[in-house]
């Protein structure tokens, strides 16, 4: 699985989780919250981004993403809940990596695409079930940024 990091290019999990320990271990005494949304986009395929964001609180962010191809998905229901699945996917890795690491203490955060304005209103209850339901914080817009704003702009 690779991630690609728009100042050092495309990395390996390990490397991306390397990257993010040591921006961490930068500046110890700063908060973090560790971020995960995905987007996607249909045109012939359906392209899914997933981003990873580690944001120093009140002091920047850094993001990876994660891109993906899939046959062309129609169904917004279906889309919606792929999207959470990926983040879900990579939300796991990472806990667990972190847990290894010892900083099982920092929140991670899973960021849906669905709001409570449009389509996607009717999906809120069920994709925010999964992500709670799987030990994570879900967040929807217009809090949903790493979804809405990050992964978004990669799926063009």
């Amino acid at each position: 699985m690779y991630f690609t990091s728009p100042s050092r290019g495309r990395l390996t999990f390990e490397e991306m989780m390397q990257d993010i320990t040591s921006f961490i271990q930068g500046v110890p005494s700063s908060s973090y919250r560790l971020i995960i949304g995905s987007d996607s986009q249909v045109k012939q395929d359906t392209c899914f981004i997933t981003a990873v964001v580690i944001h120093r609180t009140g002091k920047g962010a850094r993001y990876f993403y994660r891109k993906k191809y899939q046959r062309k998905i129609k169904s917004l229901r279906q889309k919606i809940f792929y999207e959470t699945a990926l983040s879900l996917e990579v939300g796991n890795m990472i806990t667990q990596y972190l847990s290894q690491m010892g900083l099982d203490d920092l929140p991670v955060e899973i960021h849906i695409d669905v709001g409570k304005h449009g389509e996607t209103r009717d999906l809120i209850k069920e994709v925010v079930g999964m992500v709670t339901g799987s030990g994570f914080r879900a967040r929807i817009k217009p809090d949903a940024y790493a979804a809405s704003s990050v992964a978004d702009k990669h799926t063009k």
